[in-house]
């Protein structure tokens, strides 16, 4: 899931958060389903129902991106980048900027978002009970019985609750790439002292799982439930999917062994000093070099983030000679722009932000900028040493 998929709908301390396309036809399908059960349990009126129904699958979205949240929030405090949150047709994904360094870092990003689910399970439960006043209300609110003596809210936080608990139970799964399998591949990263072989082991898990889901999605068609068991099928091709790729992603990484960011960067990038005036900017770099933005340094020559050119010719003309860069240029609040140059050079295949930027800015220790890294000097690296390879084999 890509921005050119989605609909931004705010950013967080950088990070865009977003739904893509598909979002919006499991919402229409979730307020349908849930207007017709809590129409035949509840027996109000249409535009009652029509209405809870409405908060309640906005508030079961909102679950879904708290859950996400929580993966990037733990994510940023370990220091790693995430570019983007896109909720989509199976639910949300959190992109991090690159993988994990240790298995204590995977394991509490992967366990991070089921926590969240947890306590949203817990607490929508608990205001179920409440609102229900007695465990038998609360039973026929959250089973939506035909005629159920309990209130809109209620039903509404029963059924949140009990969907939060389904989807922290199928999360735990142990199949990569959902949380149970990173769960896993951190175990068997801190067994093995391997992440590649860690990450194989996860990704066998993933297809194993998902062929069973795939199996059980064909026996419950079959049966005559076929809605859930087109998802369920449909759920089971996805995790597949990414299981395989996992896969061939880590065999492609053993043949990368040894080669670091630095060995695909240009050593001397051209940057642009922050207390440059934004004429400056224009005048001796994008007219002179033709690029659309270029990295941006403090005195110290450590990256602050990015100048794109539009935002440089937003800058009305006569303001131009006494606006400085640092006031209108994209600071890297996330650490999304950016890699260590000492970093396996493995850890840029899964980079979203040098997919869609196309460039990263390669760094040291105390974030000075030391090269930039360019989709085609990857590509050139990567095929020489697949290159190498093939001859020593």
């Amino acid at each position: 899931m890509s921005a050119r998929n989605s609909v931004t709908l705010f950013r967080l301390r950088g990070i865009r958060v977003g739904v893509d396309y598909s979002w919006f036809l499991v919402l229409f399908l979730v307020i349908i389903w849930l207007s017709n059960l809590y129409g035949s349990a509840l027996g109000v009126s249409e535009t009652e129902t029509y209405a809870l129904a409405v908060a309640s699958a906005l508030a079961f979205f909102g679950s879904i991106l708290l859950h996400e949240l929580g993966h990037a929030l733990v994510a940023l405090r370990r220091g790693v980048g995430i570019s983007e949150i896109t909720l989509w047709l199976f639910g949300g994904l959190a992109h991090m900027t690159r993988d994990s360094d240790s298995p204590g870092t995977e394991l509490r990003i992967a366990l991070a978002g089921p926590l969240v689910t947890l306590v949203i399970a817990a607490l929508c439960t608990a205001a179920g009970l409440a609102l229900a006043g007695s465990r038998e209300a609360f039973a026929d609110a959250l089973l939506l019985r035909r005629g159920a003596d309990v209130s809109g809210p209620a039903a509404a936080f029963a059924w949140l609750g009990s969907v939060n608990a389904l989807v922290l139970a199928f999360n735990l799964v142990p199949a990569f790439p959902l949380d149970g399998g990173r769960v896993a591949r951190a175990i068997a990263w801190k067994v093995t002292g391997n992440r590649l072989s860690a990450t194989r082991f996860a990704a066998a898990l993933g297809q194993g799982f998902a062929y069973v889901f795939i199996a059980l999605g064909i026996v419950m068609a079959v049966n005559g439930a076929l809605l859930g068991g087109v998802w369920l099928g449909l759920i089971g091709f996805v995790l597949a999917s990414s299981a395989r790729r996992a896969a061939v992603e880590t065999a492609f990484s053993e043949r990368l062994s040894g080669l670091r960011v630095a060995d695909a960067m240009d050593p001397e990038p051209i940057a642009i000093p922050a207390d440059a005036t934004v004429q400056r900017a224009l005048d001796e770099y994008f007219l002179r070099y033709r690029w659309p933005w270029f990295p941006v340094t403090d005195a110290a020559m450590r990256f602050r983030g990015l100048l794109v050119r539009d935002a440089a010719d937003a800058v009305p003309a006569e303001a131009r000679a006494i606006r400085r860069v640092d006031e209108v240029f994209q600071p890297d609040t996330s650490g999304a722009l950016q890699v260590r140059a000492d970093a396996p050079l493995e850890a840029l295949l899964s980079n979203d932000t040098l997919r869609r930027l196309g460039a990263l800015a390669a760094v040291d220790d105390d974030g000075r900028l030391l090269g930039v890294v360019t989709i085609g000097r990857v590509g050139r690296v990567l095929r020489d040493a697949a290159g190498r390879r093939n001859r020593v084999g």
